[in-house]
Formats: structure tokens, C-alpha cells, sequence
């Protein structure tokens, strides 16, 4: 415990000094201070710690947990560690309180504060060691000029703007304490910093800054050796006549390179691609790339380039694990604006499940205060020499909220397509739950106080849980992880997420095990999970539109991108009927679609039938459909001379089959439409391509 602030109006704030032993030489060491005392856990939660070896230059962080009693011990073990820098929030008792200060100076706490202090110009070091210096003291005015000089980090720099703003003192004091330290018990917290502790910390200040500088330096050095500028040319379906693509277009985004000469980037960078190439840093060339793998869920994708000249001097990034929280990290990408490379520093903000845009899915995203703007996209995220995350998205209206796609996540995906040569997908329950927070409801249920759990309120007839699963089960427990009332599962330091996680974690074909509350009696049962399609598909990316064209009437089946096509307020401005189909409909067989007239094409056959247009087919000749592929096969069995096809609102169209036949190659001829039916399904059903082609 510090000695005690006799005058001082600071009550509540408690400090421990932090003991370490690193071959019996001084480590740089400052005060680890809470800006809470009655919580200090609340307040700083984590401790890093970054050092460089005696030999090559590497950088490796530890985290301890802290707490307040006993004072915390870290013993750094091994004869590696030489120096140690803490980079620590700011006490806010360590301004220059004028309020503290006035009067005598034996009540100012600067008297206490003997060590190190950096000056305005972020170079000079200044000792305080009696409490004259209390009116002398050199404080920090420039954090901009000490973060870029490497001497305070990105945490503390936050803290410092933070606390300027929100207080008067605009004089703000950071201090470097240093301990010469050859024991680590407990009965060590007691040890007085002296004098000559405080003058070697003025010594080797420098000393500990510099290889911090080095390899800060160093791992955006290995970062511009591996991202790479991409260039795509893609082109997108016109849903409306699937027959026909619309105008390509030219983007660009970042990627960089992993382990087994791969480039790792956004889907969306990629999607609906026709031509690709690629740049490394600092070179005019440009090569030409392939897409090995996407996975749209997860907005991720793998390039290949097949030029052995593009991989030299090429580097590699590995990927790292979960930044904590205001841990720093740098989206290096090449962003709009300009053409060279881009680094861009933030902290993170928020670690949780989060809505991806391109794929419309519900994965684990880290929130950053960096800005992320098209071109970011495919960019890595660094913390230290590894990446913490892949830039993908960024929050519309908002002003520096960017996101990044957390390792666990890119893992999943390139394993997946490790195993099998190709995107597996994420694993879903195919279970819509309620939260159970309400008192009453959770004693309608038969909960104990201590249950916890959520309601099981529509289960997927396609997903395995709906073979073991019942509605109004409640689900207590996934793989043995407790789940609380409003559907979240312990994280980590007192962060929660939703379970979806960890369910989404999960490999194709696993097995987990669930505790659940049914009738008043707990069950435990496992089931198998895999990824489960909706039955309106949400995206169509890097394929054609299924259609098919009979006696002028389209036929294709209902996506989400189809709906699209209305506008940017597709779900105001589409069909309604559609839209609530599309989004709360689930299938009740594999391969189920849902098949609708998207228009007519005007012909004498089909004159009336225009308004009919947007409604979904239920029948040909009183035979319920399935899917496009179906339908098809019911129109090319016809054995009747009239066809029937029965559509919502107890509509119904009807044809002369013959006359239709004829007609369709007319009608396909007159729109200048190349087949009768999209490629997949002639190459299904082994249709020759005369038949379908419209006539000369």
C-alpha cells in the first residue's frame, strides 16, 4: 500500500506496486493504479506486458488476471527478459490538483510520486524526488507527439484525452517508477521507492522505450510485406431478367498473404467476380488471382496466384487470438483516398456477435475505433506481430465504428477448408428462442429460482434439434455451459455473448449435448449440428439465377436478392406477401423453393395473365410443387392437351399445351432471349440445347 496522502481529498483510490525478477537486474516498472478504489477490478482488469529477449528481437505479451488482495506477483521466468515497460491508465489524483496542492506543500501528492516524469516535449526525463518539485514539474501537453514516439501507448494516450476533456487540469503528469527487485513475496509490496530507484528509471527509460519503437516498427514492416491491393471485376445478376447480367463494374479491396502461399480477403470484395488480380506493396505489377474458396457467411475468402514471381519477398501473417479490451490494434489496407498503403490505429471497443452485412448472418465481430472505409476491406487488423482480425465493415451514419472479423471466426473458415477442399459453412440449431426474464413466465414454466434458461418457440422441421426438440422446452444448458434468461453464456472477464456462438463455433456433423427443462423435469439430450439453408435464400452471390420461361410466363425462385431488386427499401417497396415469406417461412423439405411468376411476357397466349404477375405458383395440373426443377418436369410430362398452373389468391392460368410450346419459341425469339431455362436446369434434366434455344 502507498503511503498515505495525509491533506488530500482522494479518498477510496488504492495502488500496488508490481514485483518481478528478471536476472537480478532493475526492470522499468510504474504504479498499476485504479481510477475506482471501492471496485478497482471494474476499473483495470488486465495487465500487458511486452518485452524484448536478449538475442533475436521478438515481441510476447502476458496477461494476469488483477486483483486487490494480496497485491499481485508476476515472476517473469527464464533468462530472457532484460526490460519491462507497463502501460497502464492514468490515475486522475496525479494531476496537478490545485485544490490538493495549495497551502503547504507536504499535502500535495507529488510528494509521494518520486520517479520519472516525461516532459512537454515527450524527450527529457525530469526527477521528482522532494516536494519543491511540485511547481516545477514537467507534465505531458503533447499526446499526439508521445504516442508516435512510442512512449506512452495508444491506452494511455485515450486515457489522457479522455481526462482533459472531462476535467480542468490540463496538466497531466505520467509516471515511470523503477524497482531493484531480487525477491518476489508478497512482504516486497511494502519496499519504498527511493531515490536511487528513481534515477535508474530515469536511466534505463530510454532503454525500455526502444524496443517497444523496434517492435512496433518491425511488425508493420512483416504487415507491408504481406498485404496486397486487389483488384476485382465483377458482375452482378439481374434477378428481374435472369437471363441477362448487369454492367461490370471495377473495385478494389486489401488482402494479405497466410501460411500456404494464400491471400486471405473479404467475400465481398470478391463476389461475383470475372477477373481478379492482385499487388504487393511497393510494386507496379500487378498479377493475376484465383478464388479458391469463398464463404459469404462469414465474409471471408482465399486467392491463389499461380506466378511464383509474386511470392518473392513475400511474408506471411499468423493469426493471433482475441484482443481484450482497449488493447490497441492497426488496420493496414489500402483504403479510398489514395493509392499506397494505409495504417490505421485504433483500440477495441466491443467483442459480441454482430450482424454481417454481405452475408446477412449473426457471428462474433470486435468493434474498433478505427476508421474502416471501402478499400479497408480484406485488411488486416495487427496487434503486435500477429492479426487479431480481418477489416470487413463499418457502421452506417457513425463516425469511427469499424469492425473486424475475429480470429476464431477466420480459423473456422480455413479449416473448413482445409478438411474438405471447400466452404463448409457454419452450424445453426434452426431454433427461434424467447428469453425468459420474466418472473411469472419462468413459473408458467416450472423454473426454479436458480434455473436459467430460454424458450424454445419454432424449431426447423430440417435441423436435427426438431427430432429431439419440442416447443415450450427450455434449453438450460449447451455442452454444459449454463445458459441466463436472456439467452447469454459466460465470456470472458465478465463479458457474455449469446450462445449462438457457440453453436456457430461448432464443425459440420458435431455433436453437442443439451440440458433442458420440459413439463417441470430436466432432460439431456445430443443432437447433430450443420449448416441449414432458409427456404428463401438470403444471397446469391458467384452463381447464375435459376429461370424458366414457358409460353411467356417467368418462373423462377424467390430469393432475398430478387427482392432486392425493388430498391434500397426493398422491405417497404417489394410485395408484401413475399417479403413475410421470405423472411419467416421455413422449409418443410430439402430442396423445398418457393416458386413465383416474376412477370409476363407479352404474347397473344398469354393476354390477361399481366396482372397475375408476383403471385407464387402452387400447382401445375393439381400437382404441388417443390421446387423450379419440378415444375419443370410437370410442364415437359404434360400429357393433357390444357395446362393448369394454380397460383396464390385462388388464382389460375391455363393453356392450350401445344399452342404454348409453339409460342415460347417465338416469345424468346421477339425478347431476344437465348433458352427457355437457366443452364442448371438443362444440365439437370440433359435437355438438348435445341430445345430450349429460341429459333433463328
Amino acid at each position: 500500500m502507498l503511503p498515505e496522502k495525509n491533506g488530500c481529498n482522494h479518498t477510496g483510490e488504492q495502488a500496488w506496486p508490481i514485483f518481478a525478477q528478471a536476472q537480478n537486474k532493475p526492470i522499468i516498472i510504474s504504479w498499476l493504479v485504479s481510477e475506482n478504489g471501492l471496485k478497482p477490478k471494474s476499473s483495470v482488469r488486465k495487465l500487458i506486458i511486452f518485452f524484448k529477449v536478449n538475442g533475436p528481437e521478438t515481441t510476447t505479451s502476458f496477461r494476469t488476471s488483477l486483483g486487490l488482495k494480496p497485491s499481485p506477483v508476476l515472476e517473469l521466468e527464464g533468462k530472457k527478459p532484460i526490460t519491462t515497460t507497463f502501460y497502464l491508465p492514468v490515475l486522475p489524483s496525479l494531476y496537478r490538483d490545485k485544490t490538493c496542492c495549495r497551502g503547504s506543500n507536504s499535502s500535495c501528492p507529488v510528494k509521494w510520486q518520486a520517479g520519472t516524469m516525461l516532459s512537454s516535449s515527450g524527450r527529457a526525463v525530469r526527477k521528482l524526488c522532494s516536494s519543491s518539485s511540485c511547481t516545477a514539474a514537467s507534465v505531458i501537453r503533447n499526446r499526439n507527439l508521445l504516442l508516435r514516439e512510442r512512449y506512452i501507448s495508444p491506452l494511455v494516450s485515450s486515457n489522457l484525452a479522455k481526462y482533459s476533456e472531462t476535467t480542468q487540469h490540463r496538466a497531466i503528469p505520467f509516471l515511470f517508477n523503477n524497482f531493484s527487485l531480487y525477491s518476489t513475496t508478497a512482504a516486497a509490496s511494502t519496499a519504498a521507492i527511493t531515490s536511487a530507484s528513481a534515477a535508474t528509471a530515469n536511466n534505463h527509460l530510454e532503454e525500455a522505450s526502444q524496443p517497444n519503437l523496434s517492435d512496433a516498427y518491425s511488425a508493420i514492416e512483416l504487415a507491408l510485406d504481406s498485404v496486397v491491393k486487389i483488384f476485382t471485376v465483377s458482375s452482378s445478376p439481374n434477378y428481374f431478367l435472369p437471363w441477362q447480367n448487369k454492367s461490370q463494374r471495377e473495385t478494389m479491396g486489401s488482402g494479405f498473404v497466410i501460411p500456404g502461399k494464400k491471400i486471405l480477403t473479404n467475400a465481398h470484395v470478391v463476389a461475383d467476380h470475372t477477373f481478379v488480380l492482385v499487388r504487393k506493396h511497393g510494386s507496379p505489377t500487378k498479377y493475376r488471382a484465383e478464388v479458391q474458396a469463398v464463404g459469404h457467411e462469414c465474409d471471408l475468402a482465399i486467392l491463389v496466384v499461380e506466378n511464383e514471381e509474386f511470392w518473392k519477398g513475400m511474408n506471411f501473417l499468423e493469426l493471433g487470438d482475441i484482443p481484450f479490451l482497449q488493447e490497441a490494434v492497426a488496420v493496414v489496407g489500402y483504403p479510398q483516398g489514395g493509392d499506397n498503403i494505409s495504417v490505421t490505429k485504433g483500440v477495441v471497443s466491443r467483442v459480441e456477435p454482430t450482424q454481417y452485412v454481405h452475408g446477412a448472418s449473426q457471428l462474433m465481430a470486435i468493434q474498433i475505433d478505427a476508421a474502416i472505409n471501402p478499400g479497408n476491406s480484406g485488411g488486416p487488423a495487427i496487434m503486435g506481430n500477429k492479426v487479431a482480425g480481418v477489416a470487413f465493415q463499418n457502421l452506417s451514419g457513425a463516425e469511427n465504428i469499424g469492425y473486424i472479423i475475429p480470429v476464431p471466426v477466420i480459423k473456422h473458415f480455413i479449416n473448413g477448408v482445409e478438411e474438405s477442399g471447400k466452404y463448409v459453412g457454419f452450424c445453426s440449431m434452426g431454433l427461434s428462442c424467447q428469453p425468459t426474464e420474466n418472473v411469472q413466465l419462468r413459473k408458467h414454466f416450472g423454473m426454479c429460482p436458480e434455473m436459467t434458461g430460454v424458450l424454445v418457440s419454432k424449431i426447423n422441421p430440417l435441423s436435427d434439434a426438431h427430432r429431439v426438440l419440442k416447443k415450450d422446452d427450455i434449453i438450460l444448458a449447451f455442452d454444459g455451459v449454463p445458459i441466463a434468461n436472456d439467452g447469454t453464456v459466460p465470456f470472458r472477464n465478465r463479458e457474455r455473448i449469446t450462445f449462438d456462438h457457440l453453436v456457430s463455433m461448432k464443425k459440420p456433423n458435431e455433436t453437442a449435448s443439451l440440458r433442458l427443462l420440459r413439463g417441470g423435469e430436466e432432460h439431456e439430450f445430443s443432437i447433430t449440428l450443420r449448416p441449414l439453408q432458409p427456404l428463401v435464400p438470403v444471397h446469391q452471390f458467384d452463381k447464375l439465377p435459376s429461370y424458366y420461361i414457358f409460353a411467356g410466363l417467368v418462373f423462377v425462385p424467390l430469393t432475398q436478392p430478387y427482392l432486392h431488386e425493388y430498391g434500397e427499401e426493398w422491405y417497404n417497396t417489394s410485395p408484401r406477401r413475399l417479403c413475410e415469406r421470405a423472411l419467416k417461412e421455413l422449409p418443410k423439405k430439402a430442396d423445398q423453393q418457393l416458386i413465383i411468376l416474376s412477370q409476363v411476357l407479352m404474347d397473344d397466349i398469354n393476354a390477361g395473365y399481366e396482372r397475375l404477375a408476383e403471385l407464387q405458383v402452387k400447382k401445375v395440373n393439381g400437382v404441388e410443387i417443390d421446387n423450379l426443377k419440378h415444375l419443370c418436369q410437370l410442364v415437359r410430362d404434360c400429357g393433357s392437351e390444357s395446362l393448369r398452373f394454380d397460383l396464390d389468391d385462388d388464382r389460375v392460368i391455363a393453356l392450350n399445351y401445344q399452342s404454348a410450346k409453339v409460342a415460347t419459341s417465338r416469345i424468346l425469339k421477339r425478347h431476344r432471349i437465348p433458352s427457355a431455362m437457366s443452364s442448371d436446369l438443362s444440365a439437370e434434366q440433359n435437355i438438348p440445347e435445341s430445345e430450349t434455344a429460341s429459333s433463328s
